[in-house]
């Protein structure tokens, strides 16, 4: 019955920050909830498979919560992102805006509840959740373009969310049901595929997803560091994981719409990593990396496998972590020389060899360099892609190989504009990043590199979460069981 209060106690302590408004006090909360969300994770990771109906009714009447280890390694991941993006968003102020803790703390309770819902229109309404205080972070942090590009944020979202509600409302013409688990394998007669079909687009959006992808890279560069960091790692993730539910659960990994995605995701790879090279920012290349991540992950599902899908899971942990580091490293640039235009930066390395560090090492991980997270990743991806020794192995794997050129290209460029060659002239000798803006990116990076050396225990557990998203027959049962709180041994 504690799966509520992860939706409930980031809400209440959004409240309590606005109510109290003492700064300390806030940002404290703004810290400690994440952290208490991190080991809420741990535990439900460590419980097995439950479930809960709100208000004890009985299953397939309640509004239901359910956890398993796959969820459990989502939230992980996103309290470590969302902990780390506030603790920069505290050491660049911006917590001294009376709103900021409480907007950050509502969509951290929109993410667990839409990890956590196991019903198609309680994820419609997490969703909404989740981007009305993004709306909000839109609006008050970042650059004077951020007003423009949050006309563009509201339109793309709303667009999707519109999506996402009429989807939802045709699969409940259809079926008479919105449950999650009472839909299991129900995707393959033709009004449902057709009503699934808008679900599916409406989630691909919001993922930035080829070829509804220009959004993304016009609007997160426009909001501040700390506010990107939280939109990487929450908001796109949050889609992938509901792509991953709905097509293992509701679709049953139907063959027929392997090549489909295959193709789909291809161009994405190609176009989101080469699409950097002609951006003029920091944090727009960095965007575009975002974009071309996406692909990586959702082009397992083309094969179908539990394992195929612990080497997306993997890869979604890593990206989501990596690109933390780069964007809250390259905020850190930013926020203390005012601007991240490239060419208005040079010689960094030598400026600020500590910043160096830690900005090519997060690069090498997003290239998939070791001794970080990102090596296992993209190996992971094309051990699986290659097990099924087929024609799909061959494309999937050369085009990985081609985007992680693309990839290292742009970031090449990046540093070849940003921190080779003379330092600038323009900025007293005595300006460089503070250790207090540099540390969050430098806690993501080294969780990055434990990640690298501690291979066999997080494999162990990204396999343990997609064994749970395939026992789709144990995840119904505890759902729709008459006794209002489920567990699965």
């Amino acid at each position: 019955m504690i799966l509520p209060l992860f939706l409930a106690i980031p809400l209440l302590g959004a409240a309590l920050s606005v109510l109290f408004p003492n700064r300390i006090f806030a940002t404290a909360l703004s810290l400690l909830l994440p952290a208490a969300s991190i080991a809420g994770g741990v535990w439900l990771f460590q419980q097995g498979p439950q479930a809960h109906a709100v208000g004890l009714y009985v299953g397939g009447v309640a509004i239901p919560f359910a956890a398993d280890a796959f969820s459990a390694v989502m939230i992980v991941t996103t309290g470590i992102v969302t902990f780390t993006s506030n603790w920069f968003a505290a050491a660049a102020g911006e917590t001294r805006a009376r709103f900021y803790p409480a907007l950050t703390l509502m969509l951290l309770g929109g993410v667990n509840g839409a990890l956590l819902t196991a019903d198609l229109f309680n994820l419609f309404v997490m969703v909404e959740v989740m981007l009305l205080p993004s709306y909000g972070l839109m609006a008050m942090t970042g650059t004077r373009s951020r007003l423009a590009a949050g006309r563009t944020f509201v339109l793309s979202n709303l667009l999707a969310s519109t999506m996402l509600l009429l989807g939802v409302s045709f699969v409940y013409g259809v079926s008479g049901t919105v449950n999650i688990a009472a839909l299991a394998g129900a995707a393959d007669s033709g009004p449902l595929v057709v009503a699934f079909g808008l679900v599916v687009i409406a989630l691909v959006i919001k993922a930035g997803v080829f070829p509804m992808h220009t959004w993304l890279p016009r609007t997160y560069p426009a909001t501040s560091p700390a506010v990107m960091g939280l939109f990487s790692g929450l908001h796109t993730k949050v889609a992938v994981y509901a792509l991953f539910r709905i097509y293992v659960v509701i679709f049953d990994c139907n063959p027929r719409w392997t090549w489909f995605i295959i193709v789909v995701m291809v161009v994405a790879m190609l176009v989101g990593s080469f699409a950097g090279l002609a951006e003029r920012t920091i944090r727009r290349v960095l965007a575009y990396q975002m974009v071309s991540g996406m692909p990586f992950i959702l082009v397992m599902l083309a094969f179908g496998t539990e394992n195929a899908l612990a080497a997306g899971l993997l890869y979604t942990v890593h990206h989501m972590i990596t690109m933390g580091a780069l964007i809250l490293t390259g905020g850190a640039i930013e926020e203390t020389y005012g601007t991240g235009t490239l060419s208005k930066l040079s010689g960094l390395a030598r400026r600020d060899p500590w910043v160096a560090a830690v900005f090519a090492a997060a690069s090498f991980s997003i290239v998939g360099f070791p001794p970080f997270s990102g090596m296992w990743g993209k190996v992971f991806l094309v051990l699986e892609a290659a097990r099924q020794g087929d024609a799909r192995s061959w494309v999937v794997i050369a085009a990985i190989i081609v985007a992680s050129i693309g990839s290292l290209f742009s970031m090449l460029r990046l540093w070849r504009k940003v921190f080779w060659g003379r330092p600038p002239e323009q900025y007293p000798v005595t300006l460089v990043v503070p250790w207090a803006k540099l540390a969050p990116g430098a806690a993501l990076l080294a969780v990055s590199v434990v990640m690298f050396f501690a291979a066999g225990p997080l494999t162990d557990a990204i396999l343990h979460g997609t064994h749970d998203l395939f026992n789709v027959s144990g995840y119904s049962s505890m759902i729709l069981s008459d006794n209002p709180v489920g567990v699965v041994r």
